[in-house]
């Protein structure tokens, strides 16, 4: 097994029906033992005392023991010991950086698929997949969507259970050229320094995606054979809003499995982060949603040496001062992911903050829901005190705007009749696009009376001579479903959460995460519940972060990424037939 996984050898894969038998028994008297435990933590085990805040009979954040898969298949042991060897680190440094090394870089400004050649890169990347992985290539159902999306299928021996879908994207965002010579090691190099692997993708997200071809790839060569039937759904341009990718994958997938088809998703996302002198493990189970608006001024031309009173640019200058002015409500919707890590933290974490646990009693003490749909909304001031944490924290309960794009005057001698500008918002849960619109509505609203302009916000004109105009983006998202987090069942999130467990320790605890930003995922919403935006990897000595994504040396640990392998191979087999449909 050692031998064969950096070479082309292959191991010999053993079929035999007896043992099958007991890998399919073994399974059920663990499954059997995890939901037992769990049922006890759900009720309260009085043999079981927390030694943090918040001593409860029953803990508003239960743990999960670690979930190892049976252990009776020598092969499957053999896989597990030759990932913690050098040998297979060796081989998929090698693998990553090669992945690395090809630019796959996606612009805003491409064209169609087919047209565009700045595309064609990742034919080069589905050839280096090819020759890297053979035996996925081979044994696996591979389908192409829309030329460069990547579908490949592992069938599974029981139709019965939903599939599992993992995925990653292809794409990078480009590196720009006047920031190259700022870089450690050049950013397609994939160099390996003992330590990190640097380049533009080694964290987002060719990391995921190799460790996801090398978990199905080991697995093969063990000879497993998988219950539940196992995707890998590859996009190609989630880093400009996936439409081409996952926006064509997920629609095909949903006509094969049909809604709710799918048992769970595991994509990119939020990782582990030391709060309060805990580690947490956040898997991200929610999403904000998000708009883009953009505000048009029309105003007179002329010849500035005669000019009006206010030109264009002054006028939508005096909008966007009061848009800046005027912030969106800070508060935590119930269903939010917040309080729960919150809860968590309260539970766990040594150094969680006296004041904010208080507000937390009280807050799950209440039988008022913290709502802005009421006329005059309360603060909220649990929402307010974890504020304090700083950004970060604070708008994953907020609706952020930021003031991105401006553009108005050709010539310094002539007045601007047409000045424009974009502004992005990130949405709370709790909010909705509307939420925006009206705000922004309102607040143009008097603007346009005092210049005596006409006021056209999210109609059908999108501008007009003598007019402010505000219309949104076609990007336009609502809020994402929030996933179950149910740890009194053996719920994909509670088979998640004893996975995590089992790789790094029971010293980390699981809580719910939220994404500030978008996944591919958003094409995947009806096709199950259960979505994880999710990067398992984990390197308590480097770790800090996202490792500089999207910047000036982005970087990888190659520990990190080894747990990311060790965390899929438990994952895979945890979820073969362990979740209730």
């Amino acid at each position: 097994m050692e031998k064969s996984l950096p070479t082309t050898e292959r191991a010999t894969i053993e079929t035999a029906d007896s043992k099958t038998f007991i890998r399919s028994t073994t399974s059920k008297l663990v499954l059997l033992v995890f939901t037992l435990y769990l049922l006890v933590q759900s009720i309260g085990d009085p043999r079981h005392h927390h030694s943090r805040k918040h001593d409860n009979a029953k803990s508003s954040c239960l743990q999960p023991p670690p979930l190892f898969p049976p252990t009776t298949d020598e092969s499957l042991q053999r896989l597990w010991e030759y990932i913690g060897t050098e040998s297979f680190k060796s081989a998929s440094i090698i693998r990553h950086s090669g992945a690395v090394k090809i630019d796959t870089s996606s612009f805003d400004d491409m064209g169609p698929v087919g047209e565009d050649e700045r595309w064609d890169t990742r034919f080069a990347f589905h050839d280096y997949l090819a020759a890297t992985f053979p035996r996925i290539h081979q044994d696996l159902k591979l389908e192409k969507v829309n030329t460069f999306g990547l579908l490949y299928t592992w069938q599974g021996s029981d139709e019965s259970l939903k599939p599992l879908v993992l995925m990653s994207h292809q794409d990078v965002v480009p590196v720009p050229a006047s920031t190259v010579d700022a870089w450690t090691h050049p950013p397609f190099s994939g160099h390996y320094d003992g330590t990190f692997i640097w380049g533009r993708g080694s964290s987002d997200c060719k990391n995921q995606l190799i460790a996801g071809m090398e978990t199905v790839e080991l697995l093969l060569d063990a000879g497993y054979k998988p219950q539940r039937t196992i995707i890998l759904s590859f996009g190609f341009d989630e880093e400009i809003s996936g439409r081409e990718g996952a926006g064509t994958l997920a629609p095909f997938l949903i006509e094969r499995y049909g809604e709710n088809g799918v048992a769970a998703i595991v994509d990119e996302g939020a990782g582990f982060s030391k709060q309060w002198g805990q580690v947490f493990a956040l898997p991200g189970v929610a999403e904000k949603g998000y708009t883009d608006v953009f505000i048009t001024v029309r105003t007179p031309g002329g010849h500035s040496s005669i000019p009006t009173d206010h030109t264009s640019i002054g006028i939508l200058s005096e909008l966007l001062s009061k848009i800046e002015s005027v912030q969106y409500r800070t508060y935590l919707a119930d269903e939010s992911p917040m309080l729960g890590l919150m809860q968590c933290g309260a539970d766990h974490a040594p150094s969680f903050p006296s004041k904010l646990s208080k507000l937390l009693s009280k807050r799950s003490n209440s039988n008022t829901h913290s709502s802005p749909r009421t006329c005059k909304p309360k603060p909220d001031a649990l929402a307010l005190e974890a504020a304090k944490m700083g950004p970060p924290v604070k708008y994953l309960m907020q609706t952020s705007q930021a003031i991105d794009v401006i553009s108005g005057g050709v010539k310094v001698n002539a007045l601007p009749e047409r000045t424009t500008v974009t502004v992005n918002h990130r949405i709370n849960i709790g909010d909705t696009p509307a939420t925006v619109w009206d705000h922004l509505t309102a607040l143009a609203k008097p603007i346009a009376e005092k210049y005596n302009l006409t006021l056209h916000a999210f109609d059908d004109v999108k501008e007009a001579p003598l007019s402010i105009s505000l219309y949104a983006s076609p990007n336009t998202l609502e809020v994402a479903p929030v996933t179950p987090t149910d740890m009194t069942t053996v719920s994909p999130y509670a088979v998640l959460a004893g996975t995590t467990r089992a790789v790094y320790g029971e010293d980390v605890v699981v809580a719910p995460g939220m994404m500030t930003g978008n996944t591919d995922t958003r094409y995947y919403w009806p096709i199950t519940k259960h979505i994880f935006r999710f990067g398992p990897g984990y390197d308590p000595e480097t770790d800090s972060g996202l490792g500089n994504i999207h910047t000036v040396d982005e970087k990888i640990s190659v520990a990190n990424h080894v747990g990311m392998v060790k965390w899929f191979v438990l994952f895979v087999q945890n979820m073969d037939g362990a979740v209730s449909e």
